[in-house]
């Protein structure tokens, strides 16, 4: 995965929605950054004085027009990513998120292709390093 030589930028902590109704999972493919091209839930990074739960609702808002009701945290995972011949380590904390009635659009187009409902073993693949460590954990809905 690394590079041998490759500067290493990070940790950089960020966090994940998982977004969970009736038993399905919203993700999306990813644009622009790392990961392009992978599936991913919604997402980013915690600026400096921010609450992991205000990042996850402020994002999850950003990216797909849902709202959280409820966030629970769930774990975090330690990921290496490259990124124009840099590694980058991310510390994810994921947070199981509840969500009011509405479907996630595109608000961000620069970031994300589109999103889907999908139950946890319908999660296309390549799937983004962050969210396949949650999945490798055992964690299910």
């Amino acid at each position: 995965m690394t590079s041998p030589g490759a500067p290493v930028t990070g940790p950089l902590v960020g966090v994940s929605a998982v977004v969970v109704r009736d038993g399905r999972l919203v993700v999306g493919r990813r644009r622009g950054s790392h990961g392009a091209g992978t599936w991913a839930f919604p997402g980013g990074k915690i600026e400096p004085g921010e609450h992991p739960r205000d990042v996850v609702a402020r994002e999850l808002e950003e990216e797909t027009g849902l709202r959280a009701r409820r966030i629970t945290p769930i774990t975090w995972t330690s990921d290496l990513l490259e990124h124009d011949g840099a590694t980058l380590h991310f510390i994810t904390l994921h947070h199981r998120v509840e969500v009011g009635p509405g479907e996630p659009v595109v608000r961000e187009p620069d970031r994300a292709e589109g999103w889907r409902w999908v139950t946890r073993d319908e999660i296309p693949e390549p799937v983004f390093a962050p969210a396949a460590s949650l999945l490798a954990t055992g964690w299910r809905p």
